[in-house]
C-alpha cells in the first residue's frame, strides 16, 4: 500500500497482518480519491476505524489541514504512528484510541468538513455512526461523509434523514458512498 497523490506521494505504508483489517485497495483509494480530491484542500477532517491510516494520511498528503485518526486496537494506533513518521505528516494528526462512538461523543461541539469511514462489513456500522455524526453536530454544513462498504449492505439511501445522496460507485464487492450534510436546519436525531 502506498501513498498515491500529494506531498508524500510514492510512500508506503506500514499495514496490519491478518485478517482484522480490510486495506483500501490502490483502485478504489484511486477512484474514491477522485471523487473527493476539489474538495480536500484545507479541510479539518476525522478517519473513522482508521486502521493503518492510509485514508487519512492520504487526506493529509492532498493539502487537508488536520485529521484525527480514530481506532481502537493499540497496534493499528502505533502502526498510524509509524506511517505518520514515515510521510512526515505527524504534526497535522491526532490519534484517539476508542471505540468510534465513544470517540465521536469526545468530540461534540467540534465540527468537521470531511469524514471518512471503513467500519467492518456486516456488524450494522454505517447506521449508528451517521446517526451519531448527525446528533452530536459533527460535520459542517455542507460537509462531507465518505463511506466504504460493502455492495451488499442495506441501501444507505434508506439512511438519509439529514444527509444527502451524492453517488455510490461499486468496485468489485466494495462500494464507495458520498455523502453531504443538508442545510441547517435539518432535524437531527436524538
Amino acid at each position: 500500500m502506498r501513498v498515491i497523490s500529494g506531498t508524500a506521494r510514492g510512500t508506503k505504508l506500514q499495514t496490519i497482518e491478518g485478517l482484522a483489517t480490510r486495506p483500501t485497495t490502490d483502485r478504489v483509494k484511486e477512484a474514491l480519491f477522485s471523487m473527493i480530491n476539489h474538495e480536500i484542500a484545507g479541510t479539518k477532517c476525522l478517519d473513522l476505524y482508521a486502521g493503518s491510516g492510509a485514508l487519512g494520511i492520504e487526506l493529509l498528503s492532498r493539502g487537508a489541514k488536520s485529521v484525527i485518526f480514530i481506532e481502537k486496537s493499540v497496534k493499528s494506533e502505533r502502526i498510524i504512528g509509524e506511517n505518520l513518521r514515515k510521510t512526515k505528516l505527524e504534526d497535522k494528526a491526532r490519534r484517539l484510541i476508542n471505540e468510534v462512538d465513544k470517540a465521536l461523543m469526545m468530540l461534540k461541539g467540534e465540527r468537521y468538513d470531511i469524514i471518512m469511514m471503513d467500519p467492518p462489513y456486516s456488524i450494522g456500522e454505517v447506521k449508528k455512526v451517521l446517526d451519531l455524526i448527525a446528533s452530536e453536530d459533527l460535520l459542517e454544513s455542507k460537509g462531507l461523509v465518505v463511506i466504504e462498504h460493502d455492495i451488499h449492505d442495506p441501501d444507505l439511501a434508506e439512511m438519509l434523514n439529514y444527509y444527502e445522496w451524492i453517488k455510490t460507485k461499486k468496485y468489485g464487492k466494495t462500494g464507495i458512498t458520498l455523502l453531504r450534510r443538508q442545510h441547517e436546519n435539518s432535524s437531527l436525531p436524538g
